[in-house]
C-alpha cells in the first residue's frame, strides 16, 4: 500500500500523521501537502463542537432518531436518506468523517449505549447501517463504523474482556460489521475500548488484520476510540492505523525508537501513514455546502414518525379524532421532551418538537395539560398525581408521556422498570379513564408487565430526535399510520432475558455464556414468555398473508409471497423472512431473521413481497475447521408479522458444502463410527479383535457396549489388555482415514 508520497515522509512524520493534534483533528503535515481533517461524532447528527472548553456542546445540526428509534423502522431507505442528510450538514460544517454508525449488538437490555445501537439482530443492524454508511459517504464523507467489536456494556468499559467462544464471535458480534465492510467499504472503522478473550481491540491482531483486512478485504482505515490505545507500538502493529485524541508525542516517539532499534517493521508504520494519506486525500474532493435546516427537520420527523411502535390498541382507541374528542395529556415529557441519550453523541438540535403543543395543534377540542411527576423524583408526588388524575377523569381520552430519565455513555442501567413515580401515575390514571394511552420516551426496553394489562394503549417512543413530538402527534392522530416494529425483545422481566446471569461480569471480565443465543434466539429457544417479541408492532390497518414459495438457486433462496392490506386504511407492513433447519448437526436458534421488506401497501391491494435469502448468511461458523458451512438440508423458512407471528411457511432444499472434519486419535469411537471412511476401517480393526480372544472382541461385538465406548477417543482403546488397536495401529487408522 505504501507510495512515493508516504516514502517521502520521514519516520517522524509518519508516527505523527497516524496520531491526532487534538481532540478532533488529525495531524497535518505541510511539507506533504497534507492538511488536518475534522472528525466528530455522530451517528444521529453532526456534533461539532462549538467553544474549545466545552467538549459536549455542539453547534447547531439536525438531531436525526437515534439508532434505537431508527433501527424500529426495518427500511435502509430511511437510513440512506439519514446518511446523506448528515453528509449534507457535515459539508457545511468542514467535517470529514462522522464518528458512527454503531453495530454493536444488543446483548443486554441494560447496555447504557443501547440507545445508540440498532438491533439484538446482526443482519438487521448490518443491513440498517451499510444504508447509513452509503447515504453519507455518498456525498464525500467518511463513516466510522463502530465500536469493533463485542462492545455491548458500559461497566469497566476501558478493560473489561469480552469473553466468548468463536462461534458466537462470528456469527453474532462481528456478522454486522462483516456485512457494512464488504459492502459499503467505510472509510474507517473504529476500535472498542474493551478487551477481547483477554487482549485489547487496540492491540487485536486476529481482529485488526486477519480478520478486518486478510478475511473481509477492508481498504479503509482503523482508527482508535477516544483514548482505547494502550500501546502505540502494539497497536500499529496489530493493524491500527490512527490514534485518537491527540498529540501523543511520547506515542510518536516510542514508534520512531522501535522502528530504530528494529521491534517494529517499518513497513508496518509506513502502511498506517499511507492509509491516513489516502483518506485525507479523499477528504480533499468533497466540496463545502449548505443545508435546509427544514426539510432535514422534515425528514427527522418522517423517520420518527416511522419509528414509533403500537405495542397495544385495546378497542382502537387510536388513533384519535381531530376534534369532539377531549384530551388529557399527562407527564413531564410531555412539555419537556427526551429525544437522545447522553455522551458523546448528544446534540444540539436545530429545532425542538414537543409532544404538548402537538397535540393542540392537532385538534380542535379542549386539551388539558397536568405534569404528573417530576423528572428527577424518586418518589410519587400525590399532589401531582391527583392533578392528574382530575384531568382524566374530566377528558375523554388520557394520554401518559413516561419513560427513563437517562441513557449515557459511561455508565449501564440497573433496572428495565419505569421510575416509581411514572408507575403510581400510569396506575391511577388508567383507574380513573379507561380510555388510556402511555407513550413511551426510552433509550433502552422497558418492563411493561403488569401496569400495560390496565392502560387502553401502549406506544413505543424511544428517543425519537428532535422531531420527536411532532411525529407522535401524527401517529396518535392518525396523520401517520404506525408501521414500526420492535429490533429488540421485551421481556416480562429482566431475570428472563438471556444474557441475565452473566452481565455485567467481575473482575475484569464478563463471560458471554449465552452464546449465539442472543436476544430472540434465545428467548424462543427456552420457548420463554415475553411481553412483546421481536419484530411485533402493530398497525390501524390489518394484513392477510397468502401462500408463501422458497425458490434455491446458487445464491441463495428467493421468497415471494402476497401480502394483502385487508384494513380500511393505506398502511406498511414489515415482512420478515426467518429460517431453521430442523434436525441440524450442530446448536442452532429455532429461528433467525435472515430477510426483510418494509411495503407500503395499499388499503386492500396485494403486493407480492420478494425477499432474498443470501446463501452466505445460512452458513454458521465450523469451529473445527476454521470456516463458515452451509450444512446441507431441508430448511423451514417462516415468514411472519413477528418472530412469534409467522404467517406463512415454505421449504428450502439446500445442497451443503463439503464439510469433513478431519479423524484424529482423539476423536471418538462415536465420530470414528459416524465417519463414512473411518466407520469402515474401524469396524474391520473390531472384527479383527472379535475374532481373536481379545476382551475389547467381546465389548466391539455388544450392540449396547458400543453405546458405552460411543464417547471414548479411539487413543484410550490401547488401554484394553491384549487390544488390537496399539498406539502403532491407531496411528495407521489415522492416516488411512485421512489420506
Amino acid at each position: 500500500m505504501t507510495n512515493e508520497a508516504t516514502n517521502e515522509l520521514s519516520v517522524a512524520e509518519q508516527a505523527a500523521i497516524t496520531s491526532g493534534s487534538d481532540f478532533w483533528h488529525t495531524t497535518a503535515v505541510e511539507s506533504a501537502g497534507l492538511p488536518a481533517l475534522t472528525v466528530t461524532d455522530g451517528p444521529h447528527g453532526v456534533r461539532m463542537q462549538a467553544s474549545e472548553g466545552d467538549l459536549l456542546t455542539g453547534i447547531p445540526a439536525t438531531c436525526f432518531p437515534p439508532a434505537v428509534a431508527s433501527a424500529s423502522t426495518w427500511d435502509p431507505e430511511l437510513l440512506r436518506r439519514m446518511g446523506e442528510a448528515l453528509g449534507d450538514e457535515c459539508r457545511a460544517m468542514d467535517v470529514a468523517v462522522l464518528l458512527g454508525p454503531g453495530v454493536n449488538l444488543k446483548r443486554s437490555p441494560l447496555g447504557g449505549r443501547n440507545f445508540e445501537y440498532f438491533s439484538e439482530d446482526p443482519i438487521l443492524a448490518g443491513e440498517l447501517a451499510t444504508a447509513w454508511v452509503r447515504g453519507i459517504q455518498s456525498k464525500g464523507v467518511g463513516s466510522s463504523l463502530k465500536h469493533y467489536a463485542v462492545n455491548s456494556q458500559e461497566t469497566d468499559r476501558m478493560r473489561i474482556s469480552a469473553d466468548l467462544d468463536e462461534r458466537t464471535l462470528r456469527e453474532m458480534y462481528l456478522r454486522a460489521f462483516h456485512r457494512v465492510v464488504t459492502r459499503a467499504q467505510p472509510w474507517t472503522v473504529m476500535c472498542a475500548y474493551n478487551k477481547v478473550n483477554g487482549v485489547y481491540a487496540s492491540q487485536h491482531h486476529w481482529l485488526l488484520t486477519e480478520v478486518l483486512r486478510d478475511e473481509w478485504g477492508y481498504e479503509g482505515l482503523v482508527v482508535s476510540d477516544w483514548g482505547a490505545v494502550v500501546d502505540r507500538v502494539a497497536a500499529i502493529a496489530a493493524g491500527l492505523d490512527l490514534t485518537m485524541p491527540g498529540p501523543d508525542a511520547a506515542g510518536d516517539q516510542a514508534l520512531v525508537e522501535a522502528v530504530g532499534n528494529g521491534s517494529l517493521d517499518p513497513a508496518l508504520l509506513r502502511t498506517s501513514a499511507e492509509r491516513v494519506r489516502k483518506m485525507i486525500v479523499a477528504a480533499g474532493k468533497r466540496t463545502a455546502t449548505t443545508y435546509d435546516a427544514a426539510a432535514h427537520h422534515a425528514l427527522a420527523r418522517e423517520i420518527a414518525g416511522r419509528a414509533i411502535v403500537l405495542l397495544k390498541n385495546d378497542g382502537d382507541v387510536l388513533p384519535l379524532a381531530s376534534g369532539g374528542q377531549s384530551v388529557a395529556v399527562i407527564g413531564e415529557f410531555a412539555r419537556t421532551p427526551r429525544y437522545q441519550g447522553g455522551g458523546s453523541s448528544q446534540i444540539n438540535p436545530t429545532k425542538l418538537d414537543d409532544a404538548l403543543t402537538e397535540i393542540k395543534a392537532s385538534t380542535g377540542a379542549e386539551v388539558r395539560f397536568a405534569a404528573g411527576y417530576t423528572i428527577e423524583g424518586t418518589a410519587p408526588d400525590q399532589a401531582l398525581i391527583a392533578e392528574a388524575v382530575s384531568a382524566a377523569t374530566g377528558s375523554d381520552v388520557a394520554i401518559v408521556f413516561a419513560g427513563t430519565v437517562h441513557e449515557t455513555e459511561g455508565a449501564d442501567r440497573d433496572s428495565i422498570e419505569l421510575p416509581a413515580p411514572q408507575l403510581a401515575l400510569i396506575e391511577a390514571v388508567s383507574a380513573a379513564n379507561p380510555k388510556t394511552v402511555v407513550v413511551l420516551s426510552n433509550g433502552a426496553v422497558l418492563r411493561t408487565r403488569p401496569w400495560d394489562q390496565g392502560v387502553a394503549a401502549l406506544v413505543e417512543g424511544w428517543l425519537l430526535g428532535q422531531a420527536g413530538g411532532s411525529a407522535i402527534a401524527d401517529v396518535l392522530f392518525g396523520r401517520v399510520n404506525p408501521s414500526g416494529r420492535l429490533a429488540e425483545t421485551i421481556p416480562l422481566k429482566l431475570a428472563d432475558h438471556p444474557s441475565y446471569l452473566d452481565f455485567p461480569g467481575e473482575n475484569g471480565h464478563v463471560r458471554y455464556g449465552e452464546g449465539i443465543h442472543v436476544g430472540y434466539r434465545g428467548f424462543d429457544a427456552r420457548e420463554q414468555e415475553v411481553a412483546y417479541p421481536f419484530g411485533f408492532g402493530l398497525s390501524y390497518t390489518t394484513f392477510t398473508y397468502g401462500t408463501a414459495t422458497a425458490t434455491v438457486s446458487g445464491a441463495g433462496v428467493e421468497i415471494r409471497v402476497p401480502v394483502t392490506n385487508s384494513g380500511s386504511r393505506d398502511g406498511r407492513e414489515v415482512v420478515q423472512a426467518y429460517v431453521s433447519l430442523p434436525g441440524s448437526t450442530v446448536v442452532r436458534a429455532p429461528r433467525e431473521l435472515k430477510a426483510f421488506a418494509s411495503v407500503a401497501i395499499a388499503a386492500g391491494a396485494t403486493e407480492e413481497v420478494v425477499l432474498t435469502v443470501e446463501r452466505g448468511d445460512l452458513a454458521y461458523w465450523e469451529t473445527r475447521l476454521g470456516k463458515w458451512i452451509v450444512e446441507g438440508g431441508e430448511y423451514l423458512v417462516e415468514i411472519g408479522a413477528s418472530s412469534r407471528d409467522i404467517r406463512a411457511t415454505a421449504s428450502a432444499k439446500i445442497d451443503g458444502d463439503p464439510a469433513r472434519v478431519p479423524l484424529t486419535a482423539d476423536s471418538s469411537v462415536a465420530e470414528w463410527f459416524a465417519d463414512e471412511r473411518g466407520s469402515a476401517l474401524i469396524k474391520e480393526s473390531f472384527a479383527s479383535a472379535t475374532a481373536g480372544d481379545s476382551p475389547l472382541g467381546a465389548l466391539a461385538a455388544t450392540p449396547e457396549m458400543l453405546l458405552m465406548l460411543g464417547s471414548l477417543p479411539l487413543s484410550r482403546m490401547a488401554m484394553f489388555p491384549n487390544s488390537p488397536l496399539t498406539t502403532e495401529v491407531v496411528a495407521s487408522l489415522v492416516k488411512a482415514a485421512n489420506d
